[in-house]
C-alpha cells in the first residue's frame, strides 16, 4: 500500500475543508454586545431566528385606577408583521397575551422578564421568557425572544382626559425581534 506524504495530505485536508466552508457561509449572529444587561439573554442560547416587526400599537385613553378623576393612554395591544433579513414574511405579533406566530403555523406567547429604556419617542427594549411553542416548526425550542432596535410605538402625545375616555388611538412602531434556543 503506498503512502501519502505528510505534506501532500495536510494540503488535501485543507482544501477540502476550505470547500467545505464555501458551501455553508457562516452568519454573523445577533451581538447583543451593546445592550443593557437587564435585557441580555442568558449564557447557554443562540440565535435562531432574527426579525423585524413593523406594525402599529394600540392605545387608550382610561381613568388611572390609583387616580380617580385622572386619566392616560393605556397600552390595549401590538399588531406587526415580522419579516426575516432579507425582507421576506416569516410570521406575525400580536396580542395580549403577546403572541409570536410563524407563517408555518407554529406559536408561541411569552413572560416579559425585563425592560430597559430607549432613546425618547421609542418603546423600551424588552427580554421576554418564552412558554412552549404551539404547534411544530420555528417556533419550537424557542426559549427568549429579545425586542431591541425600537423606533416609535409610544403612547399619544394628545390629550387623554375626561371628554376622551375610551377614546383610541393606534401609533407606529418597528422593532427587531431576535429568537433564542438553548444550545
Amino acid at each position: 500500500m503506498k503512502s501519502t506524504p505528510p505534506i501532500a495530505a495536510a494540503a488535501a485536508a485543507l482544501l477540502l475543508l476550505s470547500a467545505c466552508a464555501s458551501m455553508s457561509p457562516m452568519t454573523p449572529s445577533f451581538s447583543q454586545a451593546a445592550l443593557p444587561d437587564a435585557v441580555k439573554v442568558p449564557a447557554g442560547n443562540k440565535v435562531v431566528l432574527e426579525t423585524v416587526g413593523v406594525g402599529e400599537i394600540t392605545y387608550e385613553c382610561r381613568e388611572k385606577q390609583v387616580a380617580a378623576g385622572q386619566f392616560e393612554w393605556v397600552f390595549v395591544g401590538p399588531s406587526a408583521v415580522l419579516f426575516d433579513r432579507a425582507g421576506k414574511t416569516v410570521g406575525t405579533y400580536y396580542g395580549p397575551p403577546p403572541t409570536w406566530a410563524a407563517v408555518d403555523s407554529s406559536k408561541l406567547t411569552g413572560v416579559q422578564v425585563a425592560v430597559s429604556p430607549n432613546a425618547a419617542g421609542n418603546i423600551p427594549l424588552q427580554l421576554v421568557k418564552a412558554n412552549p411553542a404551539m404547534g411544530q416548526g420555528a417556533m419550537t425550542g424557542v426559549t427568549y425572544i429579545q425586542r431591541v432596535a425600537t423606533m416609535g410605538g409610544v403612547a399619544p402625545a394628545s390629550a387623554c382626559a375626561a371628554d376622551s375616555k375610551s377614546k383610541k388611538e393606534v401609533v407606529k412602531y418597528q422593532a427587531d425581534y431576535i429568537f433564542w434556543t438553548a444550545m
